[in-house]
């Protein structure tokens, strides 16, 4: 094994399966605010299945052999290594980024703690058992898996599931969006493309009150569930000299996922670097590989110039089951890929959300 150090920030998705990756070629040292892992996507099952929580975080102790999981606030990167808010001072000759994102409650933890976590989406699951009407505004991966699980769970429920897009997922085969509508019509979901809703009272939790569309077309909603999007955690990386922002607020990289000129030896992965996936799981398992790679070159005295730029997903794949045994997935073949059903859906991932593939990588099960 290198003795060199390497740094990653931040234990979601990226953070953990890297650090799992480089284990055995250098000392890693993985920081995260938490003492546990979250895996997000399945939060929004456990919206209608709060027993699910115990499942889906899962503690950090048994990920590392070799490296170790230190658990505090970055609160600067500086040219050997990174000073947590406690003062302390960690040293690394390469440092990585993947502070990931945030979205709106419950679906995603936030700096609060996993207590706060538990408790949002416990206060969801409650609303949502005493609501009778329930608005889900946007309709991206999280709101449209979030119309089918509600609606699957609670038949009797009357479920709407807003857009402004003109259709689901546009950018995809149009063979998805026929499927996603097929299971809507058949789960009783009211889907509603084209109508951007502008009265929203909160973007960042769930709330009731009146869904105003245009045309004064009107849902009363005992509970609006707003999912608009991710929004990067960048705010450390936008502190580090020669850090620039797309539109978005990713931070943009010279091709090689170094998001500094100054900084040969800093990398960023995942929702927070304007990498050209969406921030998705999917996205991700495109560049750990390349990344991983990458890093053990360098390990072995090469230049990170002597590597392939980084490209990404020209179709990412994209996986959207609407319950256990419903839903959707696009497969990466043609320009806008192909669209199967229930089965590959279910098999792959509806029917456990991947909460075993992550209890077994952090040597849980």
């Amino acid at each position: 094994m290198s003795t060199k150090k390497i740094i990653i920030v931040g234990g979601g998705h990226a953070g953990i399966e890297l650090a799992k990756r480089l284990d055995n070629h250098a000392q890693v040292t993985l920081i995260d605010g938490k003492d546990s892992f979250v895996h997000t996507p399945a939060a929004i099952r456990a919206v209608t299945d709060p027993a699910l929580l115990d499942q889906l975080i899962i503690p950090y102790s048994n990920l590392l052999k070799e490296g170790e999981v230190v658990q505090g606030w970055v609160e600067s990167i500086d040219s050997d290594g990174v000073v947590l808010s406690d003062g302390r001072k960690l040293d690394s000759d390469i440092t990585v980024v993947a502070t990931g994102s945030t979205y709106a409650s419950p679906f995603k933890h936030t700096s609060a703690g996993l207590d706060d976590f538990r408790a949002a989406n416990r206060q969801a699951a409650a609303s949502l058992v005493e609501a009778g009407t329930i608005a889900i505004v946007g309709a991206g991966p999280v709101g449209a898996e979030l119309a089918g699980e509600i609606a699957e769970a609670y038949p009797d429920k009357e479920v709407h599931l807003i857009t402004d897009e003109a259709s689901l997922f546009p950018s995809y085969t149009s063979g998805l969006a026929k499927k996603l509508q097929a299971d809507y019509s058949a789960l009783g979901v009211h889907v509603h493309t084209g109508k951007l809703v502008s009265n929203l009272k909160s973007l960042s939790e769930p709330y009731a009150g009146v869904v105003e569309l245009p045309g004064g077309e009107s849902i009363e909603a005992d509970l609006v569930f707003p999912v608009i999007g991710a929004r990067p955690q960048s705010a450390l990386l936008e502190s580090v000299d020669g850090v620039k922002t797309a539109a978005d607020g990713r931070v943009e990289h010279d091709g090689w996922m170094r998001p500094s000129k100054f900084r040969s030896s800093l990398f960023a992965v995942g929702d927070v670097l304007a990498s050209g996936d969406a921030m998705t799981i999917v996205g991700i398992s495109r560049q750990l590989p390349w990344l991983e790679k990458t890093i053990k070159a360098v390990l072995a005295g090469k230049s990170v110039e002597s590597m392939k730029p980084y490209s990404p997903w020209p179709l990412a794949p994209i996986i959207l089951p609407l319950g256990p045994s419903l839903g959707a997935t696009v497969l990466p073949f043609g320009k806008k890929g192909m669209a199967v059903g229930h089965w590959l859906t279910a098999k792959i991932k509806g029917k456990d959300l991947f909460i075993g593939k992550y209890r077994k990588q952090l040597g849980q099960d």
